[in-house]
């Protein structure tokens, strides 16, 4: 089995998606066993892979030796400034169990080496410092897991009590065909420590099990962080949003011997990550059809699609954020004076 995984994300216009390949070394428990790696690196932009049928070789837009460090990563996968210019952005870490997944996307426990969520984190309350005599921020969050194919909301613990636990979050499509989670619980942060908090709470309320590795993840992880900024120049409002997905790992069931509700996780995040797949192959080569509808994990997959034709730009006028905003005290039932108007 190829050890790798892939960073594939949304952006600029310019590029829109590109995939990353990173190599993960051997571990001391498979060193032990004999294994040897199986990938190597070519150049930048290909790896060769030793297969049973000899040699094959592929191509991406990056790759990653196994010297890698995190900082390598996050910096050449840096899309903060998008997300914060009003660009709707994803990245997303897709591999084998046990390929470093969640090791490349949250990092290690002692936060020693910490991953590309956490550098996001920190690194969009830097831009917002550097910038806070001309703008005003907004930072929310939302976090939830796709498992068994329902998706349930990490910011209410699974044994919670009351409304909270009966709320059921659905995938819904506004007028504009955007996407979004109805029903999902969003937390507003004001610093990157206060966010990594709400990361916490998340993975904490998240499921995961003994497999191929020690700890695997047995559902996708979906991590969305919405920026809305205010130009004090001239009253503009851009609103964007990064997307930080850790995919569970796929794996065969009859390698890991997983039985009853494990075969049944196992067979969820396959058949999702095999859809996803089948979205990935048909943006690629530019199908008429792409079958988004076929897992809720890539009904999500339509901002990809928009930013694919093209990328957007989310701003309002002066105007038009000062006719939301009376809109939204109006449904408050607070008074709007007629000056205001």
């Amino acid at each position: 089995d190829i050890k790798k995984e892939v960073l594939q994300y949304s952006g600029r216009p310019e590029r829109k998606i590109r995939v990353f390949c990173r190599i993960r070394p051997v571990n001391q428990t498979e060193a032990a066993q004999g294994s040897a790696v199986v990938v190597e690196k070519i150049d930048d932009y290909s790896v060769n892979v030793e297969t049973p049928r000899g040699p094959r070789e592929f191509q991406f837009d990056q790759v990653f030796s196994a010297q890698a460090t995190q900082e390598d990563l996050f910096q050449d996968a840096n899309l903060i400034q998008s997300a914060i210019d009003g660009y709707n952005v994803c990245i997303f870490a897709y591999g084998q169990t046990g390929s470093g997944k969640t090791y490349t996307m949250v990092g290690d426990k002692e936060r020693k080496n910490s991953g590309i969520m956490p550098r996001s984190f920190n690194a969009i309350f830097d831009i917002i410092q550097e910038n806070k005599t001309k703008f005003n921020f907004k930072v929310s969050a939302y976090m939830l897991e796709l498992y068994n194919d329902r998706l349930q909301d990490l910011f209410v613990s699974p044994g919670g009590e009351g409304l909270a636990q009966s709320k059921r979050v659905e995938i819904k499509r506004n007028r504009k065909g955007v996407v979004f989670a109805q029903g999902a619980e969003t937390k507003e942060a004001s610093s990157a420590q206060q966010l990594y908090a709400l990361f916490q709470q998340a993975c904490a309320n998240r499921h995961i099990a003994a497999t191929m590795n020690v700890e695997s993840s047995r559902s996708h992880l979906i991590v969305g962080i919405k920026v809305e900024s205010k130009n004090l120049t001239n009253g503009s409002i851009s609103s964007g949003k990064l997307s930080l997905v850790d995919l569970a790992g796929s794996e065969r069931a009859a390698k890991t011997g997983a039985k009853d509700h494990k075969l049944k996780e196992a067979n969820s995040i396959n058949k999702s990550l095999s859809a996803l797949g089948d979205v990935i192959s048909a943006l690629s080569s530019e199908l008429p059809h792409v079958p988004y509808r076929n897992s809720k994990l890539t009904q999500y997959a339509t901002r990809v699609k928009a930013i694919t034709n093209n990328a957007q730009r989310f701003v309002d006028s002066k105007e038009i954020a000062h006719l939301k905003e009376i809109i939204s005290k109006l449904k408050a039932g607070q008074t709007v004076e007629e000056e205001d108007i």
